[in-house]
């Protein structure tokens, strides 16, 4: 299960993981991508908001994952990763290598300072 909020006026997408990751969650996050690019090209800015990375349901929603980061990547400017996983704070660094937006860490406190940094775009 996943919730996803979009910020309309600012082009911001927020996701936020409540358990494992399932293959639908990533259907609703992209239905929801593809509204946004259709009438802006562009989502400014997306926050995965998240304690600590809740894994994956099954292997087809890891496979479902990694067609979306692929399909969706470079119609993204920033993502914010907004965490206190000690784990989760090295990916972004790691994958920064392999994807065309900024990717930048913020603690779970630091929730609004994220959102400033999202609105500021490029």
């Amino acid at each position: 299960m996943i919730g996803v909020e979009t910020l309309d006026d600012k082009r911001i997408l927020i996701i936020t993981p409540q358990g494992p990751l399932e293959r639908a969650d990533f259907e609703a996050i992209s239905r929801e991508f593809e509204r946004v690019i259709s009438s802006t090209g562009k989502v400014a800015g997306l926050m995965i908001k998240m304690k600590s990375f809740p894994g994956w349901e099954t292997f087809e929603a890891i496979t479902t994952h990694l067609k979306f980061v692929a399909g969706h990547h470079r119609t993204i400017e920033r993502i914010a990763v907004v965490t206190d996983s000690s784990c989760l704070r090295i990916i972004p660094g790691l994958a920064g290598y392999f994807v065309h937006p900024k990717i930048c860490v913020f603690a779970l406190g630091e929730t609004e300072q994220a959102l400033s940094w999202l609105e500021r775009g490029n």
